[in-house]
């Protein structure tokens, strides 16, 4: 079972608040007294080294000093910047627009060879058509009250999804039955997607798996949205953030969650059925 998905975030955090904590025990003071040198209430040291909140640039640079270290400070605020990076606000990526988000994974989807998608809810991102993308990232954008980009959003996801027939790469779908019923955009665009996922599915570089819903005694439960790119990063989907997995040991949970559920989905002509009797729900 993969733990908590902002487990790598909070271990970051942790090690930059156990750094800053090390600094001020060898310099022989105590909390309030930090927190007296750096001008600030002597909770907020408590919280620091808490990982309860992430310390500034400033932050940083000003512990230090108190400490008389001001030669490790370039290196925590360089280490207190990963681990911030890990967890990534959505409300931050996106309060100009979606285009930007879209564009944003282009370098890290031409650097993988090895995708292994999963998604509970919905077709993934690269496998999704015109009329379906604008109907999610729509909702998205009237949920998250910002600028409406849609239609260059939608452009740049489409733009994006090119490189599954760009040699080098290979693309590992796994999708619950149920993202084939839940409609997003009108009829048309619906019917559209899942008559686009009988032909994507059979492109050389995809393999497309689907869990039936019927399935039974699952050995794996229903996961989060996540990628898997090669074996160097995770990226799990949560409402309000993504986060960003890089720890060897945890990469490994999900890369054995993503193998069981991999093999609980069909493929092939019993995929192809399943896909043929959501669009005959359509009608």
């Amino acid at each position: 079972m993969p733990v908590s998905p902002s487990s790598s975030a909070q271990a970051a955090r942790e090690a930059v608040a156990g750094r800053l904590k090390e600094l001020r025990a060898d310099a022989g003071i105590t909390g309030p007294e930090l927190a007296s040198r750096c001008g600030w209430s002597h909770p907020k040291t408590y919280r620091i080294e808490g990982a309860r909140t992430p310390p500034s640039a400033d932050d940083i640079r000003r512990w230090c000093d108190a400490c008389n270290a001001d030669g490790q400070a370039a290196d925590i605020i360089a280490q207190s910047r990963t681990a911030e990076s890990l967890y990534t606000d959505w409300r931050r990526k996106v309060r100009t627009g979606l285009k930007q988000l879209q564009n944003s994974y282009v370098p890290l989807f031409k650097a993988t060879q090895t995708f292994r998608i999963y998604s509970p809810t919905m077709v993934p991102g690269l496998l999704q058509t015109e009329g379906y993308a604008a109907g999610l990232l729509s909702s998205i954008m009237r949920f998250r009250d910002i600028p409406d980009d849609v239609a260059d959003a939608v452009a740049a996801r489409l733009e994006r999804s090119r490189i599954i027939h760009e040699r080098g790469h290979h693309f590992v779908m796994v999708i619950e039955e149920p993202a084939l019923y839940y409609q997003l955009g009108n009829q048309e665009a619906m019917a559209a997607q899942l008559g686009y996922l009988l032909t994507a599915g059979a492109l050389p570089s995809v393999s497309l798996g689907i869990i039936p819903s019927a399935t039974r005694a699952r050995p794996m439960w229903p996961q989060e949205v996540f990628h898997v790119y090669d074996e160097n990063l995770v990226s799990v989907e949560l409402l309000a953030a993504r986060v960003q997995i890089t720890q060897p040991s945890e990469i490994a949970l999900y890369l054995k969650a993503f193998e069981r559920l991999r093999t609980m989905a069909v493929y092939g002509g019993e995929a192809r059925t399943l896909i043929v009797k959501a669009i005959g729900s359509l009608r």
